[in-house]
C-alpha cells in the first residue's frame, strides 16, 4: 500500500466565497483562458488523491463554473459566507456535516482557489508529508523576498527601529533557514484538524514551492504578477 492509500479517504476542500471587498469575483477572475479557480479545481483532480473534490461556495456561478469542472459543490451556510468567517472554520463545518452524512475522510486538503501556479505535483507532495499520528499537518511553503529577520518596526513618532535588534546585522549564511506559508495548499488528518482548529499545529511540515510558482491574489495587481509568473513559465492561453 502506498502512502497515499494510508491516507485514504480523503477530500479536497476548495473555499470560493462569491464576495471579495479588495479583488471583487477574484475567485473567477480570467487567468490564461478560464476562471482562475479552474487551475486549482483540474489541479486537484489530477492529483487522484482524494475521493472527492468539493468547492464551498455561497455562490451560483462560482458553482456553476465549478460544477462544470468536474467538482462538487457544497452550498456554505449563510454565517459562513461573510468576511468573518474563515477557511478553518469553512473546513470544520463542512467536515461536520459530510459526517452527518455518512462520508467520514481520515485526511483533507484545504486549496485556496487564488494559486493557479500551484499543479498537481504540489499537491500530491503536500499530502505525501502526512503521517497520521506522526505528521498531522503539512503545507506549501516559499522563500521570503527579503530576509525577514531585517524587519523594522516604526513607532508612533515615525522613528524606526530593529523588530528583532539581535538579528538586525547577521549574515544571511548564519541565519536560520527561514519559509514562509504560501497561502496555496494546507493538507491535515481530519481528527488533528478537528481537534487542535488550525492549518499549522505540532510537527506540520513544509513542501517548498518556488517563488516563481508562489503566488497569493488579493489585489488586482497581484493578478498582473500571476501572470507575468506564468508567462515565464510557459503557461499559454488554453481552452475552456
Amino acid at each position: 500500500m502506498s502512502a497515499l492509500e494510508r491516507l485514504r479517504p480523503s477530500v479536497a476542500v476548495i473555499s470560493a466565497r462569491g464576495g471579495s471587498k479588495r479583488f471583487p469575483r477574484k475567485n473567477i477572475a480570467p487567468f490564461f483562458g478560464v476562471p482562475i479557480i479552474v487551475h486549482t479545481i483540474r489541479a486537484a483532480l489530477e492529483a487522484r488523491c482524494f475521493e472527492r473534490v468539493v468547492v464551498s461556495t455561497d455562490d451560483e456561478e462560482i458553482a456553476t463554473i465549478a460544477r462544470e469542472n468536474r467538482a462538487e459543490i457544497d452550498v456554505r451556510p449563510e454565517h459562513l459566507a461573510t468576511d468573518a468567517a474563515g477557511v478553518v472554520d469553512v473546513c470544520l463545518d463542512l467536515l461536520r456535516r459530510e459526517r452527518g452524512l455518512g462520508r467520514s475522510y481520515r485526511t483533507f486538503c484545504a486549496l485556496y482557489p487564488t494559486a493557479p501556479l500551484r499543479n498537481a505535483a504540489d499537491i500530491v507532495a503536500t499530502m505525501s508529508l502526512l503521517d497520521p499520528g506522526q505528521c498531522d499537518f503539512a503545507m506549501a511553503v516559499t522563500e521570503y523576498d527579503l530576509p525577514p529577520y531585517r524587519a523594522l518596526r516604526e513607532n508612533a513618532d515615525g522613528t524606526l527601529e530593529p523588530m528583532w535588534p539581535e538579528w538586525a546585522f547577521v549574515k544571511s549564511q548564519q541565519a536560520p533557514i527561514l519559509r514562509v506559508n504560501n497561502a496555496s495548499t494546507y493538507a491535515a488528518t481530519v481528527d488533528a484538524f478537528e481537534r487542535m482548529k488550525t492549518f499549522t499545529g505540532p510537527g506540520c511540515r513544509g513542501h517548498f514551492m518556488p517563488r516563481a510558482r508562489s503566488t497569493d491574489i488579493d489585489y488586482p495587481e497581484d493578478l498582473d504578477e500571476a501572470r507575468a509568473k506564468a508567462s515565464r513559465l510557459g503557461w499559454r492561453e488554453i481552452a475552456g
